[in-house]
């Protein structure tokens, strides 16, 4: 008797202890998921008030633009004589940021996969925090080296390009001295640490058995990366491309400098062989101008397409990686 008394003291005495401890992972649980819930709603209730406070700024001034907004190219923001539209900013903006990811994701991508399956470790490590030291470096030094030190190694560049391809309207002529050419390229360096050190995480996650079964059924290194490697990271790789690109739509500093500014009453032009302005520029160059609220709702309705832009840009990603997720 004294023994099934013991033993029921010994499997009851661990009882409430268990209950408690279990009470204790509860309360935690609730704690951290409510803080990460909260945390999710500040998030999305800021770019809400963002949206709002730039769209309630800009309908007053869209609103007594005497020119399409969407489809002229003038811009004259004088208090009572509004006459601004975003045509030929928005072909600047998309042009640059284009040409940045044209080159940086193939790189980005070809960087990745060197230092992730080719690379020996005493190489790899070096070399990735060579490249993630790219990101520390202010928009302001990459602009000035831009303009002043890489733009004149590309005019023998930028004329053959004009002789070759004058009668394409993107590289038609007369080729200036800051172009949409050589800002995008620039923007490729800024934005290629993002890129590389994104889709290397995702690359160095690959299963060890998907890569290993590939070679055992007799696939070369490429093709194991080609069949194990690119697959598992594809959806990584998009993500690390939206991003890139969302840091090219709003670089500000870099792009003001090595940029050169259009005459005013220009009409539209194509060519990536001159100047412009994108939309974070055109704010930047004309914060002077913030001293009226007609004025400055015209330069918040550029903040504001920018802010879509990237909102549309993010949300397509979003769904492409869905799409693959489900397919994988």
């Amino acid at each position: 008797m004294s023994s099934i008394t013991g033993r029921s003291a010994v499997e009851q005495g661990p009882g409430p202890s268990g209950d408690n401890a279990r009470g204790r992972r509860r309360l935690g649980d609730t704690l951290f998921g409510g803080g990460a819930g909260l945390a999710g709603v500040v998030v999305i209730a800021i770019v809400v008030f963002t949206g709002v406070f730039l769209a309630i700024s800009a309908v007053p001034s869209v609103l007594d633009d005497k020119v399409n907004f969407l489809l002229s190219t003038e811009w004259q923001a004088t208090p009572g004589d509004l006459r601004f539209g975003i045509l030929q900013i928005l072909w600047t903006t998309v042009s640059i940021s284009v040409i940045a990811m044209i080159i940086a994701v193939p790189l980005g991508v070809a960087n990745a996969l060197f230092l992730t399956q080719y690379a020996p470790k005493w190489l790899a490590r070096p070399a990735a925090s060579v490249i993630d030291l790219l990101a520390a470096i202010p928009s302001i030094v990459y602009g000035l080296w831009g303009i002043q030190i890489f733009a004149p190694h590309l005019t023998g560049l930028q004329t053959f390009l004009n002789d070759a391809l004058g009668w394409f309207p993107l590289f038609s002529g007369p080729v200036s001295t800051g172009t949409v050419f050589i800002a995008g390229i620039v923007l490729a360096v800024m934005v290629l640490p993002i890129i590389t050190a994104m889709s290397r995480e995702v690359f160095a996650q690959t299963p060890a058995a998907n890569k290993e079964g590939a070679l055992a059924l007799g696939a070369t290194r490429w093709e194991m990366i080609r069949t194990a490697v690119l697959p598992f990271g594809r959806a990584g790789v998009i993500s690390a491309a939206m991003l890139g690109l969302g840091r090219a739509l709003g670089e500000t500093i870099a792009i003001t400098i090595i940029v050169s500014s259009v005459a005013p009453g220009a009409g539209f032009f194509a060519s990536w062989l001159q100047g412009g302005e994108t939309f974070a520029s055109k704010i930047a160059n004309n914060a002077a101008e913030f001293n009226n609220p007609e004025s400055t709702g015209a330069y918040i309705a550029a903040g504001l397409v920018l802010f879509v832009l990237t909102f549309v840009v993010n949300a397509l990603a979003r769904i492409v990686i869905n799409r693959r997720k489900a397919f994988a």
